[in-house]
């Protein structure tokens, strides 16, 4: 198996199988992310990937998830994506499912049959990361999608028979758009309603575009009580159906777990305890990517 630069993947995806079927991130702009900054996007040989898969089938015969990288996989073509999709399927007699990173746009620009078919083929969960709810937040994020295009994105998505997790991100709209930010996030996760919510934690990156916004004054990340305040605004007013809520990123300050919205007061309880210093927070040295 070969593996090319540093791989990522979400934390539920630690005991998957992963094979890199794209380099990079086809968007690559946003503005606080330096994932794959140092590598230019591409496809991979389909033979090379088919390998991959070929010599994990030998070795992890046993495996019962594979997640495909890189940063917004869904990318590739229907027809290349079946062909790794049957792959998996001939290598690994128990898969359950197969992942992805995703956004909004590679999803819409997907046919509804495409995506009935992926999900047919194994392509079960899909991660996309609005990371705001905020249009104006999106926009000076360099994230390449509205408010309303992840909801069409994740309608689609769930008619196919997918399942989404999403990722969003404390801070991200800095002190000035943090109220617009967590009220308009937690919107967000109403309409789209996905299975999974990941809370991530804002970290600024040295020599990203997010850095030098900080260093020319025209970004302040929140301090942990207003990104602890934020959370508890999405915990707050977001809608779903039934979600599970995380925040077990190495980013975030105080990890939680629970399902909205049964275990809502729960979760809100334990965020006013942090708030008032009743229950400690992760260490900053303890914090990471």
């Amino acid at each position: 198996m070969r593996y090319e630069g540093k791989l990522y993947r979400p934390p539920s995806e630690a005991n998957s199988y992963i094979v890199q079927a794209t380099i990079g991130c086809s968007h690559n702009l946003c503005t606080y992310c330096d994932m794959y900054r140092d590598k230019q996007f591409r496809v991979r040989d389909l033979d090379e990937v088919l390998a991959d898969i070929s010599e994990a089938g030998r070795l992890y015969r046993g495996a019962d998830k594979v997640f495909v990288a890189d940063g917004d996989a869904l990318i590739m073509d229907p027809d290349r994506w079946l062909t790794i999709l049957e792959a998996c399927r001939e290598s690994f007699p128990g898969l359950r499912r197969v992942s992805c990173y995703a956004t909004a746009e590679n999803v819409l620009e997907k046919s509804p049959q495409d995506l009935a078919d992926l999900c047919e083929a194994g392509l079960k969960m899909l991660y996309i990361g609005p990371e705001s709810g905020d249009d104006v937040t999106l926009k000076r994020i360099v994230k390449g999608g509205t408010f309303a295009e992840h909801v069409e994105a994740a309608r689609m998505a769930h008619a196919a028979g997918m399942k989404l997790s999403v990722i969003v991100l404390l801070g991200a709209g800095g002190v000035d758009r943090s109220a617009e930010h967590a009220r308009e996030t937690a919107r967000l996760i109403s309409d789209m309603d996905p299975e999974y919510v990941g809370a991530l934690t804002l970290t600024v990156i040295p020599n990203t575009p997010q850095a030098r916004l900080v260093e020319k004054g025209k970004f302040e990340l929140p301090d942990i009580p207003q990104l602890l305040a934020e959370m508890r605004t999405i915990v707050e007013f977001a809608e779903p159906t039934h979600t599970v809520f995380r925040t077990n990123h190495a980013s975030s300050y105080l990890p939680i777990a629970g399902e909205l919205p049964r275990d809502r007061e729960n979760i809100l309880r334990a965020i006013d305890l942090a708030l008032e210093g009743a229950i400690p927070l992760k260490p900053e040295f303890m914090r990471g990517l």
